[in-house]
């Protein structure tokens, strides 16, 4: 296990042992687990944006009626051009 030292906003420090002690965990249990959340959050959506440029970059978009269906689906106006 790696051991990471950092310093941290007391007001940032004060709402993590709150939440910590709601969850019944240590604060040191309570920050690992918000940066695992953070790390594959950031992981997937990375990972999103990445595949997203890759199909623009191939030209794939979706048409116009696409568009409009999915506009549609919602019933959210169409924008004007």
């Amino acid at each position: 296990m790696t051991v990471f030292s950092f310093q941290m906003r007391e007001t940032t420090a004060s709402r993590l042992a709150r939440l910590a002690k709601r969850r019944e965990l240590s604060s040191v249990e309570m920050a690992e687990l918000a940066i695992e959340e953070f790390v594959e959050r950031e992981e997937w959506q990375l990972a999103e944006i990445e595949a997203a440029v890759a199909e623009a970059d191939n030209g794939e978009f979706a048409s116009d009626n696409e568009v409009a269906a999915i506009f549609r689906k919602y019933a959210i106006a169409k924008p004007a051009r």
